[in-house]
């Protein structure tokens, strides 16, 4: 057996083994110093290609998923504990497009206070994170999205965000207000009003970081 088919079958067995995506810096420590590892995933990805699983890049990671093409074949029927409500939606899409991004950049772009439970149903799901705090006066906390918010879209890299159509198929641009000017400056609309039931919320928890 060749040194790249071994290194196949270990990489095959790794990311099979592990519970998320894996960096090709964890691979390339279980491998043989100087080890191809791009020409490793490129020929696993190339070995399971057309099967009912595929080998994906999401973020930095690599992993294992069922193909796109099946996922009719797949579904399940099952009841969603709640919906995500239009703010922390917003807040979302703001953070991704924007990100490294404050709250009160956030809140600027929104023209509404945003809560600090907006932000923590946000983290509940592992979707964003504090990022680094900006070196400004009161060092506010920035906000930056994680690795499980692209696995759970589906997204290899943040430049593979959709654009407006797709944003708005997907419940996050309403007909009403938008929730952002996005990057290069063109402006969706302009403000945005909380959830009803958010409103008070928002308003009395609004601080500054």
């Amino acid at each position: 057996m060749s040194k790249l088919a071994q290194d196949v079958r270990v990489v095959e067995a790794l990311l099979f083994a592990a519970p998320e995506p894996m960096p090709e810096t964890a691979i390339a420590d279980r491998l043989a110093d100087g080890t191809d590892v791009p020409r490793v995933l490129a020929a696993l990805a190339d070995h399971y290609r057309g099967r009912g699983v595929n080998l994906v890049q999401t973020g930095s990671g690599w992993a294992f998923r069922t193909a796109v093409d099946l996922a009719g074949k797949l579904q399940l029927e099952i009841v969603e504990p709640r919906k995500l409500p239009r703010a922390a939606l917003e807040t979302l899409a703001i953070i991704a497009y924007h990100q490294p991004v404050t709250r009160a950049e956030i809140e600027q772009i929104r023209g509404v206070a945003t809560s600090r439970g907006t932000l923590d149903t946000l983290m509940e799901v592992d979707w964003v994170r504090p990022g680094r705090r900006r070196q400004t006066p009161g060092r506010p906390v920035t906000w930056v999205t994680t690795p499980a918010f692209l696995d759970h879209f589906q997204l290899a890299h943040l430049d593979d965000l959709p654009g407006v159509a797709e944003l708005k198929a997907a419940g996050l641009l309403e007909t009403g207000p938008a929730i952002a000017k996005l990057p290069g400056g063109r402006i969706l609309g302009e403000g945005s009003d909380a959830d009803e039931d958010e409103a008070a919320g928002d308003d009395a928890a609004a601080a500054q970081e």
